[in-house]
């Protein structure tokens, strides 16, 4: 007798309504589901087709009522030209060593997360967390996911960044930087890392998270540029004068 193996239904919840962290007049709420089994991956990459992001064993995606400021945003890896700016941030890290490492925790990338935080996001719900926290973050994924460490000509651990790799890009999940590097742009150099490392690597895609027009913190991704954003008729070309005049 031959049986076969028939794939679970996927369940979706939706949060309850929560004070937005980017915009902070709205309230924001969330399309959750887990990942799990052996449907992970493909889950994974069609949720992430469609605009879902992951965090730990979930993906989520905002439905929030009367606002469409979060747009999931993609770069073109064949298309990608450096601008003059970048090309300066990549020329000051030209002695940064990029090691890809399996998802795993260790302190000193904790104790670099930390200081991050406490620089750059103080307040926020990051920057309470203990090291069991940073270890779930980085380590409860049921998808294909590297841990990026960047280090300077001496060794030293300067930025950290959490990968998730898909069929047809690599998703950028989370990154960190030392705060004594912040005239290096290491934030930048990271992103331009990926999109040079998604096209050795042949995937089409470097997956950046949402774009929010009127968040200082999120907006940084229109730089790099060709970009497509979500929406209900697909993936289209980014405009962000287009965009931000729609969203007033």
């Amino acid at each position: 007798m031959k049986h076969s193996i028939t794939q679970r239904p996927t369940s979706f919840f939706i949060t309850a309504p929560l004070p937005c962290p980017y915009l902070g007049e709205k309230v924001e709420r969330r399309m959750v589901t887990e990942l799990s089994g052996i449907d992970s991956t493909s889950l994974h990459d069609t949720l992430s087709r469609v605009g879902f992001r992951r965090s730990h064993s979930l993906v989520y995606a905002p439905i929030c009522q009367d606002c469409s400021a979060c747009l999931a945003v993609r770069t073109v890896v064949e298309e990608f030209k450096p601008s003059a700016s970048q090309r300066r941030v990549l020329r000051l890290n030209d002695n940064v060593i990029a090691i890809e490492k399996s998802a795993q925790a260790t302190s000193e990338q904790y104790e670099l997360f930390l200081r991050y935080q406490d620089s750059r996001h103080a307040g926020g719900d990051m920057a309470t967390m203990d090291y069991y926290d940073y270890q779930a973050l980085v380590e409860e994924t049921p998808v294909e996911t590297a841990l990026v460490e960047f280090q300077n000509d001496d060794g030293m651990l300067v930025g950290g960044c959490l990968v998730d790799i898909m069929a047809d890009g690599l998703s950028a999940v989370y990154s960190y930087f030392d705060p004594q590097y912040h005239k290096n742009s290491l934030g930048t150099y990271m992103i331009l890392w990926l999109i040079e490392r998604a096209k050795q690597l042949n995937l089409p895609y470097v997956y950046l998270g949402y774009w929010i027009g009127g968040s200082p913190k999120m907006a940084y991704k229109d730089k790099f540029l060709p970009l497509q954003y979500f929406a209900a008729d697909g993936w289209s070309e980014f405009d962000k004068k287009a965009l931000l005049s729609a969203n007033k």
